[in-house]
């Protein structure tokens, strides 16, 4: 390691929670690592402190203007004890890509890697060993200049936080499930020159409208459509879309638009080295509503590092349900998450090269 972060333990450390009962993002470890930056010195004082609210000026820019960032990624217990990471390196040019698009200095490789090993070998024992539990860990930055200037900050704050997690949806606890999904032909995620393809939280509070119809509708999630003509698949959610029709398995190509995720290339890599066809296309919802129609679409589900893989049973889309097959969840879903989960968790080979044991 390049860097050897100080450490201020906590006093009064939490009562870990009961395993079997995590959710997602309801409980946080004891501490937390940050590291300022300010223009003209770079990233400094970088330290691992007890998790506890910060104190920042409501004039801070990142109040008004949104000019922050975050990444998501997990830590996993492997049966023999050991810790590992799944692909972290493209979270790290994830990141980096992002702060581009946000006018955020880029973050240091050495930072990055050595804060996230050092603040998880100090909560160790935070990190879950139930089957469909893993260590979330998010970092992200954001400006705190006082300022009112629509121009990028001069100081920052980057701060890891971590959480014990069980399942994204709740219903696959007990392992996976289908979902009925609201199409959206209303409201839009993102266009071609926009942040879509960035984590920024500006992305996702302009999501909440659509969320919000959903629900309304009995459905889980919402499957956006494209915000020229409200008329090709994108996302479905957070998480990136997998359609299967007949042989084929079809997902958005990464134009700007959607995110371009861990979770999905190592579900189109995975795919392409089964012989499975995948390709990256446009596929409009009325060519995915005829498939639903003459028994040809067999399988959608969404690819995320939440929840990895979640099968689709059905879309909601202009008053109808259109079904998914049967409504169940479908091979191709199940293999990649046995897959996809067993390399993460060290139950599967990983003959990919994608972990990083801590």
């Amino acid at each position: 390691m390049k860097y050897n972060f100080p450490v201020t333990k906590t006093t009064h450390p939490k009562e870990k929670p009961d395993q079997t009962k995590l959710g997602f993002g309801k409980y946080f470890t004891d501490h937390m690592f940050i590291i300022e930056y300010d223009e003209g010195q770079g990233w400094h004082d970088g330290r691992i402190v007890p998790h506890e609210p910060i104190a920042i000026e409501p004039a801070s820019c990142v109040l008004h203007y949104a000019q922050m960032m975050f990444e998501g990624m997990k830590a996993y217990k492997t049966p023999s004890g050991e810790i590992q990471l799944f692909r972290p390196d493209q979270n790290f040019e994830r990141m980096n890509r992002t702060n581009d698009r946000m006018c955020i200095p880029h973050m240091d490789k050495d930072v990055f890697f050595d804060a996230i090993k050092q603040l998880i070998d100090v909560d160790m024992d935070w990190v879950p060993s139930e089957p469909g539990t893993a260590l979330y860990i998010r970092p992200f930055i954001f400006g705190d200049e006082v300022s009112f200037s629509v121009l990028p900050a001069k100081h920052y704050n980057f701060i890891i936080i971590l959480c014990p997690v069980g399942s994204y949806y709740a219903a696959n606890d007990g392992g996976l499930a289908t979902t009925r999904i609201y199409v959206e032909d209303e409201y839009i995620r993102a266009a071609v020159g926009g942040t879509g393809f960035a984590k920024c939280g500006g992305n996702y509070a302009g999501g909440m409208a659509a969320s919000a119809k959903a629900m309304e509708h009995k459905c889980k999630d919402v499957l956006w459509l494209d915000a020229a003509e409200h008329k090709y698949v994108e996302e479905i959610g957070t998480s990136n879309a997998f359609f299967m029709i007949g042989d084929e398995v079809i997902t958005a190509p990464l134009m700007g638009t959607i995110l371009p995720g861990i979770t999905r290339n190592s579900v189109i890599q995975l795919l392409k080295k089964w012989g499975v066809k995948v390709t990256e296309r446009r596929l409009s919802i009325d060519e995915v509503v005829a498939a639903s129609e003459n028994g040809t679409l067999k399988e959608v589900f969404a690819s995320g590092t939440a929840a990895v893989i979640s099968p689709i049973g059905c879309l909601y889309y202009m008053g109808e349900d259109h079904k998914v097959a049967d409504g169940n969840v479908g091979p191709v879903a199940q293999k990649l998450y046995d897959t996809l989960y067993g390399i993460q968790t060290g139950k599967v080979e990983d003959d990919m090269g994608w972990t990083v044991k801590l």
